[in-house]
């Protein structure tokens, strides 16, 4: 075998590992934009024949899931995209307002040109997404706008105590329709940063958070009313 045949052949273990990414990767984002409803059940054989591997990396991807708080694990049966609970979500917006103050905080005290423009450019893709009336798009957007506020913040420690709570951060994000007021809210969040506005940026923050956690639960509603009508 030569060398480029070694190189290019994985091993059954990095095929296993590589297709449990995989696999993690798409489920993760089907939940949060939605495309799996919570509730909605994920059964091993299904999974992998959806996917063509074997059950043993739908297995992995799951776990990984489960850790990061979008799926729920029921042994010797299926497991299931996790219904947030209102306790759930409101531990996690107490959370987030804490962690979301510091962050955005720290940003305006260093940011540099690099750090805004990749922002800017966030955001303008938001922007492109909500004009399009793309949800999708405009959601992802919005939940990248917070990813990279967290990096010009330039916490290590931050960056790790975020990443624990990211997909489940990403999902609570997600639950909004008014496309364009989100955008807004963000434009206004980018003027704080770009201009360095360090003591108005709590109060902007938990106005975000709050004008975040009204459309959540009028997203609800609608979801609710919905299904009634099916």
């Amino acid at each position: 075998m030569t060398q480029t045949e070694q190189t290019t052949q994985a091993s059954p273990s990095a095929q296993r590992a590589s297709d449990s990414t995989r696999v993690a990767d798409r489920l993760r984002d089907e939940i949060l934009d939605g495309v799996r409803a919570p509730g909605s059940k994920l059964v091993e054989r299904d999974l992998a024949s959806e996917f063509g591997v074997s059950r043993v990396p739908v297995r992995e991807a799951l776990k990984v899931l489960d850790v990061e708080g979008l799926v729920t694990l029921r042994p010797n049966t299926w497991a299931v995209v996790r219904e947030f609970t209102a306790s759930d979500l409101s531990d996690l917006d107490e959370v987030r307002s804490a962690l979301e103050v510091l962050t955005f905080r720290l940003a305006a005290q260093r940011r540099d040109e690099a750090g805004l423009a990749r922002l800017r450019a966030v955001l303008d893709a938001e922007l492109a997404g909500a004009r399009a009336e793309d949800p999708v798009a405009a959601r992802r957007a919005a939940a990248d706008f917070h990813e990279v506020v967290t990096e010009l913040a330039g916490n290590r420690l931050l960056d790790e105590l975020t990443e624990t709570m990211r997909s489940r951060m990403r999902w609570a994000m997600g639950q909004h329709d008014d496309l364009m007021h989100v955008t807004e809210e963000h434009r206004v969040l980018f003027e704080a940063i770009a201009q360095g506005d360090v003591r108005g940026m709590e109060r902007l923050v938990l106005a975000h958070m709050e004008s975040s956690h009204r459309q959540r639960v009028e997203h609800e509603e609608r979801e609710e009313a919905r299904g009634r009508g099916r």
